[in-house]
């Protein structure tokens, strides 16, 4: 009996066989989003092993998934798209089984509408990543209807501020599925500013050298970016010198385009298009302004208070929960260009105090903000739905 008790206490454990996470997601860019899915699997234990697959999106999203398998992750096109839906749901089904999910992350419509249907025939458990709606067309809105049917069986919903949360409760979402976890941010990647960005945008502006704000997002009716140009007419009439600058593109780079000229802003007003180098720029901003009409959590205001820049921000949706209003910027209602020029001259008018504003709010987000926090989060919401530890650590469920 002491030989066979030695036995076991020598006998090496069984090694941990890792919980598989899928995500499924409809890549056109190495967008926010794609941010957030990298950050969490790097941020994840060893006991957590992600893979991504993509909706070819026309080969757009080749961008994302080249730098997913540059971070070491498996990563792959499917082969079907739109129109042919039922057979990209037949391919999610395989690919699902074929390499031993145990869960799978869906990231937009088109992803949980037939993410979740391939998680159910592959017999795993399916959860959404709710960052938002955008309502930005008729087209889009159809579709943005029927995910909000889709989630509401769902297992987990997790949606990235208590505003989303609101939402997707009164959309239908049981509060029993509903999770809140926020958006994060690497603010490493702002620790050593790009000089060469600062050098660029000074090129933007030959004719003033005032304060520099900035905007970025998709040209769309959502994100408010008519109401920032007429902001900035407002607010260059009580100074001459300030800069404006917005980054993005979208259907309505053209309207916003014709505004600029009818406002007279050429030369102070600059639309610089899509970027992929935003980070290059970000720390050289005397200010971040954000005037959506909803949101989710704006990953590109905690990118700015990661680079120490303020913001002001609508008060719409999650931003709130980000943005102390007179603490890291300020607040405002959305759709009032007015209100939104006055507190654009409150902050560059006011050096120092704009300055501790974005010291607050670079503080808060590594605080709050960071991968690791969102990673523990996310570690309990797998460890809840996944397969039990027995199972994983290779004694089937069950086995006594």
């Amino acid at each position: 009996m002491a030989n066979f008790r030695l036995s076991l206490q020598n006998r090496a454990p069984s090694p941990r066989i890792p919980m598989k996470i899928v995500h499924i997601g409809s890549s056109t860019f190495l967008g926010s989003v794609e941010r957030q899915m990298l950050g969490l699997a790097q941020s994840l234990p060893e006991e957590f092993h992600s893979e991504f697959l993509s909706f070819r999106e026309k080969g757009k999203c080749a961008a994302f998934l080249e730098a997913a398998g540059e971070q070491g992750f498996p990563a792959r096109a499917l082969s079907h798209d739109t129109p042919h839906l039922l057979a990209a749901t037949s391919e999610l089904t395989g690919l699902l089984k074929e390499c031993g999910a145990d869960l799978a992350c869906t990231h937009g419509y088109k992803a949980d509408i037939l993410g979740l249907i391939a998680a159910r025939r592959a017999g795993i458990p399916a959860v959404a990543l709710a960052h938002g709606w955008t309502s930005e067309s008729l087209r889009v809105r159809c579709y943005e209807a029927l995910d909000r049917v889709a989630i509401r069986h769902m297992d987990r919903v997790v949606c990235v501020s208590h505003g989303q949360a609101a939402r997707a409760r009164r959309d239908g979402v049981p509060a029993e599925k509903i999770v809140v976890i926020h958006c994060a941010v690497q603010a490493t990647r702002f620790e050593m500013p790009d000089t060469a960005g600062g050098a660029e945008l000074r090129d933007w502006f030959r004719e003033s050298s005032g304060p520099l704000i900035g905007a970025a997002g998709r040209l769309s009716p959502e994100k408010g970016f008519g109401d920032l140009a007429e902001a900035a007419a407002l607010a260059l009439r009580d100074d001459s010198s300030l800069r404006f600058v917005l980054f993005g593109d979208g259907p309505l780079r053209g309207e916003i385009e014709r505004r600029v000229d009818r406002l007279g802003l050429r030369g102070k007003f600059v639309l610089a298009g899509f970027r992929t180098d935003l980070d290059r720029f970000l720390p050289h901003l005397d200010l971040m302004v954000l005037p959506s009409y909803t949101e989710g959590l704006p990953n590109v205001v905690l990118e700015a208070f990661a680079a120490g820049v303020p913001v002001v921000a609508t008060a719409v949706g999650g931003t709130p929960e980000a943005v102390a209003d007179g603490v890291s910027g300020y607040l405002v209602p959305p759709g009032r260009p007015p209100e939104l020029a006055r507190r654009i001259l409150d902050a560059v008018r006011d050096e120092p105090r704009r300055q501790e504003m974005g010291r607050r709010g670079r503080v808060r987000v590594l605080r709050e903000f960071s991968f690791e926090s969102l990673a523990k989060s996310f570690e309990r919401l797998f460890r809840e739905l996944g397969p039990a530890a027995s199972t994983r650590d290779g004694v089937p469920t069950g086995a006594t």
